[in-house]
């Protein structure tokens, strides 16, 4: 596996990303953001599964974005639609290979307001139909607590709002093949707001997506071994295998 750390994707400070390759044959290529409840959190995060998609034929890119204190709504939201950009490029022109995103928790609250909201996307230059598919792993499809934080309201009040993927479910008549993951005894209302997301797409007749509920608390599987092996790693390689 060969590692190119620190890319920059775009002029603003703290938009780097790193870049996992296989040594052998690429077949496609996966976008991570990190999370951290958007203050925290980095893109090192993925040497802990990046590995084991690599030697399966996926290269993997994850990438910072800016966050609080120094960045407020939407900054994060349009670094990771850069961040887009920059791999969706990389991965035609370099690599040759189809482009996923996801991302865990605040990261899935990106990658979540990317695909729903495809304003973002077409702003970096991006067409949204471009991505193959998105792995949401324990996002907030509200308006993120650190937003509502922002506006001075209590962080645990639930808003549906323009700054919340929700809110753009039934906009676009279809969306690349997805997955949702949560976990049992995650966050507070993390679990039931994740339900409440997946039946607005099964009310607006979308089928291809799928879910996963994990047994345990919030994205503790993220960086978990099992005899050695990368347990997240294995849920996106199992999620790209049926997408591609």
């Amino acid at each position: 596996m060969k590692v190119v750390k620190d890319v920059a994707y775009c002029g603003r400070n703290d938009c780097r990303l790193d870049i996992y390759l296989p040594e052998g044959e690429v077949s496609r290529a996966f976008l991570y953001f990190h999370g951290g409840g958007l203050t925290s959190g980095d893109k090192s995060v993925a040497a802990v599964f990046a590995p084991y998609l690599c030697e399966r034929g996926t290269a993997v890119i994850s990438a910072n974005y800016r966050m609080y204190p120094c960045a407020k709504y939407p900054d994060y939201v349009v670094d990771a639609a850069d961040a887009v950009r920059y791999s969706l490029e990389y991965a035609k022109n370099e690599l040759k290979v189809p482009l996923f995103v996801g991302g865990s928790s605040a990261g899935a609250y990106l990658s979540m307001m990317l695909c729903f909201d495809t304003s973002y996307l077409k702003n970096a230059g991006v067409e949204p139909a471009d991505i193959c598919g998105y792995f949401h792993d324990a996002g907030q499809p509200t308006t993120h607590f650190k937003i509502m934080e922002e506006r001075g309201l209590d962080p645990l009040r639930i808003a549906v709002d323009g700054a919340a993927p929700m809110y753009y479910v039934g906009v676009e008549k279809s969306y690349p093949p997805m997955r949702f993951i949560v976990s049992d005894n995650d966050m507070k209302n993390r679990l039931e707001q994740t339900m409440l997301m997946l039946s607005a797409m099964k009310n607006f007749g979308y089928e291809n997506f799928d879910s996963v509920v994990m047994h345990g608390k919030h994205c503790e599987y993220v960086r978990k071994l099992e005899n050695g092996t990368t347990v997240f790693g294995g849920m996106i390689y199992d999620f790209l295998e049926k997408y591609l």
